[in-house]
């Protein structure tokens, strides 16, 4: 049923693959305590984010039936929020859910005023560029009914008409706004008649699929796909998560989502984006005073150095999927809440650190330099960046580089250097050009140590330093 013209809407949605995976990964937090009416606050939690090593920052914005704009102190929320991100270099991805399964949008009414409610903050806020559109629609705490009296899937269907109409509001602000559908819970129980009706992620995402095919419409409805990847509990390690005999989707399940949407959508190169995973850590005893409540029997929380080797793995995973673009962490501070997340890098009290924060700082960093983990068939290729200043030549490489320097005056080798730059920092070469007259060259070659591609050089002209010039 017109499956050629609906390959070809979802052509135009793929990110190219320069952007895939690798140092160009988006790490960022999935943090709403930078959301404050006073502006020093929401700077002051921005900082911490960035102290930790983010670079982008998830947050929530809820709807309410009847809704159809941000209010005027929601609005002056997100200007704070959007003022601090601005001032620290942090990318905003904004999700726009509903509150809870009463709260569900399930009328053409309710639809359209959650679409205009999405608009109205890419209007208020033209700065946040990324989007979610609702929040875990396969489970019954945030999307009710999930079934149809048949037994039948209620949720996808209704679900891929809210995230349609949500897509083209969105876009009807700016085409540049990147929208993600799904939000996924990566598991669910597939029992209609529970107290707990859920759907597990694999056949939600095909009955999306199905939905969007049978709605008739031509064009897209997402730029890309969010989940959330959680492992069973926080003790299992992601590395170890693979779930091949079961519908759930962690974060080593890559190929069994990237075959799901493919089969889904017709377009296995899906963009993905991770916008919540999280690893509790135990509490010491001495800041047990910062913490309400009990924690819940099922979580199995791990020290701060299990919790640091965990977020390791989870970029060192992501990393290495092609089509993933973004990994969140859930959250940089703890939440006071027992019965909630202490998954942060800080403490309750916002302002001291885990132990685990350095270590996840170290993994973000190095995963920006293309160094946090080798991946069988990803190539980094660098390239060496040369400037000269008198008679001294500097090297930088986005990426860390092994490279290979040869100084020619005409053909003739003069002198060579062999050494290794750390990405984004420039480095003094130990050859100087002379002052002889000559024509003088430059022959830079790099590649990754980790992820090495074959080396490509290239040629910098110099310009002879003039005799005794500062």
């Amino acid at each position: 049923m017109r499956v050629a013209t609906l390959l070809a809407a979802l052509a135009f949605v793929v990110v190219p693959s320069a952007h895939a995976g690798g140092p160009g990964l988006i790490i960022g937090a999935t943090e709403d305590s930078t959301k404050s009416t006073t502006m020093a606050v929401a700077k002051a939690q921005m900082d911490l984010l960035v102290a930790a090593g983010f670079s982008a920052d998830r947050i929530t914005e809820e709807w309410a039936p009847g809704q159809t704009a941000v209010p005027a102190t929601g609005r002056q929320v997100l200007e704070n929020l959007a003022a601090a991100a601005k001032l620290d270099g942090v990318t905003i991805i904004c999700v726009v859910m509903n509150h809870g399964s009463a709260t569900t949008p399930l009328t053409p009414t309710d639809q359209a005023d959650f679409a205009s409610y999405a608009a109205s903050i890419a209007h208020a806020v033209p700065s946040f560029r990324i989007f979610v559109v609702g929040n875990e629609p396969n489970l019954n705490r945030y999307w009710l009914p999930q079934y149809n009296d048949d037994g039948s899937d209620a949720a996808a269907p209704a679900y891929e008409s809210l995230l349609a109409g949500t897509y083209d509001a969105l876009k009807g602000v700016s085409s540049g706004i990147t929208v993600l559908g799904g939000a996924l819970a990566p598991r669910g129980g597939d029992a209609p008649s529970t107290v707990r009706p859920t759907h597990n992620p694999t056949v939600f995402i095909h009955d999306m699929g199905q939905a969007w095919l049978e709605s008739g419409r031509t064009t897209p409805i997402m730029d890309g796909f969010d989940m959330h990847p959680y492992e069973d509990n926080s003790s299992v390690a992601p590395a170890a998560g693979t779930h091949p005999n079961s519908t759930t989707i962690a974060l080593a399940d890559y190929d069994k989502l990237v075959a799901a949407l493919g089969d889904a959508f017709g377009n296995y190169s899906l963009p993905i984006w991770y916008d919540e995973f999280g690893v509790e850590t135990q509490i010491p005893a001495q800041w047990e005073s910062q913490y309400t409540g009990t924690e819940p029997a099922t979580i199995h929380p791990v020290p701060e150095t299990t919790q640091a080797a965990y977020y390791r793995q989870a970029i060192q995973l992501a990393f290495c999927q092609p089509n993933v673009r973004a990994l969140m962490l859930f959250h940089t501070v703890d939440e006071a809440d027992h019965a909630a997340w202490q998954s942060g890098l800080y403490y309750a009290n916002s302002t001291t650190a885990k132990a685990s924060l350095a270590p996840t700082r170290l993994a973000i960093q190095q995963s920006r330099r293309g160094v946090v983990t080798h991946c069988d068939g990803l190539e980094l290729p660098v390239t060496p960046r040369v400037v000269q200043k008198g008679d001294v030549l500097t090297l930088s490489c986005g990426l860390d580089c092994d490279y290979v320097a040869q100084l020619y005056r005409g053909t003739k080798l003069v002198r060579g250097v062999r050494g290794r730059a750390v990405g984004g920092q420039p480095k003094t070469l130990s050859i100087r050009v002379p002052t002889t007259k000559g024509s003088y060259r430059l022959e830079v070659s790099g590649v990754n140590p980790v992820n090495p591609a074959p080396p490509k050089p290239r040629f910098v002209r110099l310009r002879r330093p003039v005799p005794g010039a500062g």
